[in-house]
């Protein structure tokens, strides 16, 4: 592999991995002079960097190991930012289907753990570093090895990890970046499961709320991507969690004070009970007093947004033809009101399907 040169690694770093073995030390990287040039060494070289990192970052007695103008820190800087030229091509070359085949391979190679010490590392990086770290992990959840993503499999067996990147949304200085880690490990359907049947779910609704607004909206990103993406997971999620779910959507996100939640909140839910394959969640949910309650209050509110998501909900109760007596009872009751309600309610764009839509619910409740 030494001779050979892929495009953009070729312009590649002037310094290469740390020696482990005897003689160098655990210190040795200082020995390495030749150039870099194949997609494999840079992923060991970056991977032995790593180990250092690893190694140092709960050692008082090594902190000055990880200050950014270290040696150490230079090259892994280097190598990572080569790895990500290798993936995405360097403005002038596009990248080459060999070389990033390659790289894939010896990123994901077994018990290299690769993916695992940068995730572990990446606190201790600077910023550009860690930027570059989530576009290399993202790529790679997309590269295909035999027409096979081997990302996927790799988190199949180490789902821990995943464990690792949720928990980064307690760290406001990681939070975003592992979040976009987490986000593109998601798009594989095993990983989504696994966050689903954990507690981490109920975790959400905490990360959600939280004070900072970039974190809370990137959470409730993640939280939307894990409810919508994977429908037959999805699906399996509600079949055995519906009632502390929907307990908890209810009182912390749809009755939050936080207008963004509220907006965000009646909207994903919307999206959750109109999806063709949550259609066993939906019937559930408009069978409840409660629930047309709730939305009936987001009906009322100042905000436009925020009444068309609702209305959105509203009408999926209107043309339940199987209404509980408590639904017809509350609907019947505020007949009158509503009818006004919908015939001043109008937005401020034409939308036909709107228009049908809201003459149905008009004609539904006429009736009762």
């Amino acid at each position: 592999m030494t001779g050979c040169m892929w495009p953009c690694a070729a312009a590649a770093i002037a310094t290469t991995a740390p020696t482990m073995g005897s003689g160098a030390g655990r210190k040795g990287w200082w020995l390495f002079r030749s150039k870099v040039r194949c997609p494999m060494e840079v992923v060991r070289h970056s991977r032995d960097l790593l180990r250092i990192v690893f190694e140092d970052r709960d050692a008082s007695s090594n902190k000055e190991d990880l200050k950014p103008e270290t040696k150490v820190m230079v090259d892994l800087r280097k190598y990572i930012r080569e790895m990500k030229c290798i993936l995405y091509g360097n403005g002038e070359a596009e990248p080459v289907t060999e070389a990033c085949t390659n790289l894939t391979k010896e990123f994901f190679k077994e018990n290299t753990n690769t993916m695992r010490l940068l995730i572990l590392c990446l606190p201790y990086l600077d910023s550009e570093t860690k930027k570059d770290v989530t576009q290399v992990i993202a790529n790679l959840q997309r590269q295909k090895v035999d027409s096979k993503i081997i990302a996927s499999d790799y988190l199949e067996v180490n789902k821990d990890l995943l464990d690792v990147l949720v928990s980064g949304y307690d760290n406001m200085e990681i939070a975003i970046h592992y979040s976009t880690i987490l986000r593109d490990c998601i798009r594989h359907q095993v990983a989504a499961r696994y966050v689903l049947d954990s507690e981490h779910m109920k975790k959400f609704f905490y990360y959600i709320q939280l004070p900072d607004f970039n974190i809370a909206s990137d959470a409730f990103r993640t939280f939307k991507e894990l409810l919508t993406r994977h429908k037959s997971s999805v699906a399996e999620f509600f079949s055995r969690n519906y009632d502390w779910f929907f307990s908890e959507f209810n009182s912390k996100l749809l009755s939050s004070p936080n207008y963004i939640i509220r907006r965000q909140a009646t909207q994903l839910l919307g999206d959750i009970l109109q999806d063709k394959s949550d259609t066993l969640v939906m019937i559930c949910y408009v069978c409840s007093k409660e629930n047309l309650i709730i939305v009936m209050n987001l009906l009322r509110e100042q905000s436009k947004a925020i009444q068309l998501e609702a209305f959105h909900v509203f009408k999926l109760f209107a043309a339940n033809q199987d209404k509980p007596p408590e639904i017809v009872g509350i609907l019947s009751a505020n007949k009158s009101k509503l009818i006004r309600f919908l015939a001043n309610f109008s937005l401020d764009r034409e939308d036909h399907l709107f228009e049908v839509d809201k003459a149905k619910v008009v004609a539904e409740i006429s009736t009762l």
